[in-house]
């Protein structure tokens, strides 16, 4: 089981500098509102890769910093297809840096990651459920997630998904070809006049590019005939004079004559062949380009009118030679399928009909896959709320078929919604209905205990998720985070004193100020330092009777572990 070891923030918001170390089992976080939890839970999120700002670093700082230490990881898929894993330790040292330009800097144990990689192994280390995660329970829209998540329906929504998109693809070639006699009519008259103007025009692929640069020659003819002729005349030579393929010949021959007698003449001689040999190369090819400066009267004017010709073509029909081109094919395409219309509905027509039946089989596996697993999700959501001292709930899994048409959309054939009754003789109805504040925390909890389960993520975080629980609930919601963290890491940031007091690792986040800054500290409590802040959490203050209160919550809390040790 990994285990979030070390979290080290850096001027994140009013955290200058803290260093937290977490231990196996449960880890809880208390403090004031407004001390600064939420900042912890966020510097997290961004060790997880998920989405931040230049507005989290710390005003008068140029950068934030975050980095979290893992051990004991198990072997992931990630790891192999990254090439990045833990050290010879087995530790994993995962850092991010946002400077005030908005830019980030990730590394995985010292190797640079892009954000989107470090999202993807972030899933898989922390599940972080939030407190708003409740709101998300009321939303219908997102049972269906929830519920395909637990059965691990992946495989089914797979080959599903595919088959639909096929349906998709198949009616919607369809329903273009599927237009009334005037309408296909004025659309032929439309494609056969664009088709006839674009090949009128003879286009031809890199056509502007090549007339462009010509007209550019041709506006520039007497600069570079000028200077074309000056390089001919001063490599040839003319009534002036050698040119410079003439003298270096001469300097050759002057060499090799006192080469008979010198080794170093020798030498410089053939270096002299060689740039007389090179002046020739490039008189020819000045002689070439002389050649290409040759035009005819008008040319220019031709060329501007073509230009022209297919700047208007461009403004109708694409930016470049080649998306005419392009578009010229397309019409075409069109034409023909328009002309062959009725041959191509009857094969696809036929083809439709293959692929809606195998649609409709897979979206029926897929469902039967659904209900098998809405039935064990009902069964175990309804354990877990036993736990959490809801012993009279009853949670069920509600389908409807889809009210479109072949009964299936995207999603598949099913319409899911989940339902409570919360009193005995009470009928089954939606939770956001009738679920109270205090039952939706518990609910949520409950389901995410049970979708972890099926994760294989060894860290969960839990930011408040006690909203609305008091009491005698608190304390089986405090057991429930207990028992869960016995095979999980838990993180767990609470109000309670209930929950405060069953964790076996307490941190107090306290908000000060020094040098007329505001500063926010994470302090790891001791056994007497708990009894305090469970005293304030239970009643705003230390007195003795909030003292001895706290006291035996946090007797009752370990005589609890111990008879859970034992029963283990």
């Amino acid at each position: 089981m990994s285990v979030l070891s070390l979290l080290h923030i850096e001027n994140i918001a009013v955290i200058s500098q803290a260093d937290i170390t977490f231990d196996k089992g449960f880890n809880v976080l208390t403090g004031e509102t407004g001390a600064g939890k939420s900042i912890v839970i966020d510097s997290i999120g961004a060790i997880m890769g998920e989405r931040t700002s230049r507005d989290l670093i710390r005003t008068g700082a140029k950068s934030a910093r975050v980095s979290a230490l893992f051990r004991d990881l198990p072997e992931l898929p990630w790891f192999e297809e990254q090439g990045i894993g833990p050290d010879e330790n087995g530790e994993l040292l995962i850092e991010r840096a946002i400077q005030g330009d908005g830019k980030n800097a990730c590394r995985v144990n010292g190797r640079p990651l892009l954000v989107t990689q470090l999202r993807e192994l972030g899933q898989q280390l922390v599940n972080v459920h939030g407190q708003h995660d409740g709101q998300q329970l009321l939303d219908e829209e997102c049972h269906l997630g929830y519920l395909d998540s637990f059965g691990g329906t992946e495989k089914e929504m797979e080959a599903f998904s595919l088959a639909y998109a096929q349906v998709r693809d198949l009616r919607r070639e369809l329903d273009q070809l599927q237009m009334d006699d005037g309408e296909k009519a004025r659309r032929m008259d439309t494609l056969t006049y664009q088709i006839d103007e674009l090949e009128r025009a003879g286009l031809r692929e890199g056509e502007d590019e090549e007339l462009s640069q010509r007209r550019e020659v041709l506006r520039n003819a007497e600069r570079l005939t000028d200077a074309v002729d000056g390089a001919w005349q001063a490599l040839t030579g003319g009534d002036d004079g050698a040119g410079a393929v003439s003298l270096l010949m001469e300097a050759e021959n002057r060499l090799a004559q006192g080469g008979r007698y010198s080794g170093e003449l020798k030498e410089l001689a053939e270096k002299a062949e060689q740039l007389r040999c090179d002046a020739d190369d490039l008189a020819e090819l000045v002689r070439d380009l002389r050649g290409t400066l040759d035009f005819y009267p008008g040319e220019l004017d031709e060329i501007e009118e073509r230009l022209d010709r297919l700047y208007r073509l461009k403004k109708k029909y694409g930016g470049s030679v080649q998306e005419m081109l392009a578009y010229l094919d397309k019409c075409r395409q069109e034409l023909d399928a328009i002309q062959f219309s009725e041959d191509r509905m009857a094969k696809l027509d036929k083809e439709l009909s293959k692929a809606l039946e195998k649609a409709l089989k897979l979206g029926r596996k897929l469902s039967d896959r659904r209900h098998k697993a809405a039935e064990e999700l009902s069964g175990r959501i309804q354990s877990e709320l036993k736990q959490l001292d809801m012993p009279k709930v009853q949670f069920q899994v509600e389908f409807a078929p889809k009210d479109v048409s072949d009964g299936m959309d995207a999603t598949g054939m099913d319409t899911v919604r989940f339902l409570m009754s919360a009193n005995v003789g009470e009928a089954l109805k939606p939770i956001n209905k009738i679920a109270s504040g205090g039952e939706l925390s518990r609910i949520m909890l409950a389901l995410k205990n049970v979708l972890a389960e099926t994760e294989q993520v060894s860290t969960l975080i839990f930011d408040e998720v006690d909203t609305g629980v008091s009491g005698r609930a608190a304390v089986k919601v405090a057991q429930k985070l207990f028992q869960v963290s016995k095979g999980r890491q838990v993180l767990c940031v609470t109000h309670l004193p209930q929950i405060a007091a069953m964790g076996d690792v307490h941190f107090s986040v306290e908000k000060g100020e020094a040098d007329g800054r505001t500063f926010t500290q994470v302090e790891r409590l001791d056994r007497e330092r708990r009894r305090e802040e469970l005293a304030r959490l239970s009643g705003g203050q230390t007195t003795a009777v909030m003292l001895e209160g706290a006291e035996e919550l946090l007797a009752t809390a370990e005589a609890y572990k111990v008879g859970a040790k034992r029963a283990k």
